[in-house]
């Protein structure tokens, strides 16, 4: 199986491809589209700023690439923000593939969110073997409300999106890579995933 991790400047791709390699997959870290393409997974990670993220996302024309995308894409963090129309920060227009917009966290409560928090209405084969409230790595200040593409929850100052799907594409606002057994298991799971 050929594993796929966009690199585009914004996001931890080595501990990424580290996590795949405890579940003996090989994977590539690229920005060429054809590789990209002709993956069988491809992974969409990102940590940072989602105007800049956007931005090098457009110079290496990835960002008219990922949408076009038919194998199963699971963005990862800033990744799964940018697969939603909107970003609040800093006023950023999105891939449009999730209908939903991200916002920020009120100021009643500490930002970024950083460390362990639960999942729960799990509602995916994403989540196959994963227990209801078990904890997952965070480190973020913006979120996905509750939508229609929620396939998991979870709650800082009220319930939000911890993971969407449509279609082929899933993302998860958690590090997998970071999460212990629990996120290898997701990252298992997302290897069987059909198209």
């Amino acid at each position: 199986m050929k594993v796929a991790i966009i690199n585009y400047g914004a996001g931890n791709v080595r501990s990424l491809q580290f996590a795949f390699e405890r579940l003996s997959i090989t994977s590539v870290i690229s920005a060429n589209p054809e590789e990209i393409r002709t993956a069988d997974r491809v992974v969409f990670p990102g940590q940072g700023e989602a105007k800049s993220a956007m931005a090098k996302l457009k110079e290496s024309h990835i960002d008219r690439l990922i949408p076009a995308l038919k194998q199963p894409v699971l963005g990862i963090c800033l990744g799964m923000q940018l697969l939603c129309s909107h970003t609040k920060e800093g006023d950023t227009k999105g891939l449009g593939i999730i209908a939903g917009n991200v916002v920020r966290f009120p100021c009643t409560v500490k930002t970024p969110q950083m460390g362990w928090n639960t999942v729960r209405n799990l509602t995916s084969p994403l989540f196959k073997g994963i227990p209801e409230e078990d904890y997952m790595y965070l480190v973020h200040s913006y979120y996905v409300p509750l939508c229609s593409e929620t396939i998991a929850e979870s709650h800082y100052h009220a319930p939000y999106s911890v993971a969407v799907q449509k279609n082929n594409f899933y993302g998860v606002q958690f590090h997998p890579e970071k999460s212990s057994s629990s996120g290898l298991q997701i990252l298992a799971n997302f290897l069987t995933l059909k198209s």
